[in-house]
């Protein structure tokens, strides 16, 4: 795999010149984090866009153009793994298993959690808007002109049409708050 790890040096330099670099940083980091890897930062990007085909996913978001095109004609990113192009995406996103995922949003928020099989979308043309910290669990759907505070936690297979506050797990569908501020509802 090292040899391989030649062909992405032409992200190294996108990377270097990214105008989201500050947000690739925390991507980085984040998932350094959850990986318990130690490296400096340029082998743990190498790392991951060798080995992680969401990580791809994110960076080519993040570094959209015919650069990033062209590298992802060899370097693919994940397929099943959809970012609409107009969310507003804020650094430290940890993905668990993005398969068929769907992040459609206004806005979401610093260190956002998705697992697989979640949609975020849009109803009539209103899309979410989903804070900082959030998890968004395997399953879960998201949609429509809602807000989702900040430290919330959205359950596997949770169906949200409604404001979310924060500090809150969600569960069920519909879904409905089970714990706020750390207390059982």
């Amino acid at each position: 795999m090292t040899l391989y790890k030649l062909f992405l040096i032409p992200h190294i330099l996108l990377y270097i010149n990214s105008k989201n670099k500050a947000d690739i940083d925390k991507d980085i980091k984040r998932w350094a984090e959850a990986k318990g890897m130690h490296k400096g930062k340029i082998s743990l990007l190498l790392d991951f866009l060798a080995y992680s085909p969401d990580f791809r996913t994110i960076f080519y978001f993040r570094n959209r153009g015919l650069i990033a095109h062209v590298l992802n004609l060899y370097c693919r990113k994940e397929k099943y793994f959809r970012i609409d192009i107009s969310t507003k995406l804020g650094g430290g996103i940890l993905t668990g298993h993005p398969y068929s995922t769907i992040l459609n949003a206004d806005a979401i928020g610093e260190n956002f959690y998705v697992n697989h099989l979640v949609t975020v979308g849009e109803v009539e043309g209103k899309r979410p808007t989903i804070g900082d910290n959030v998890s968004v669990n395997t399953g879960a759907i998201i949609i429509g002109d809602i807000t989702i505070g900040n430290n919330s936690v959205i359950g596997a297979g949770a169906v949200v049409v409604k404001d979310v506050p924060e500090n809150c797990v969600v569960v069920g569908n519909p879904g409905r708050i089970i714990k706020k501020d750390g207390k059982r509802v």
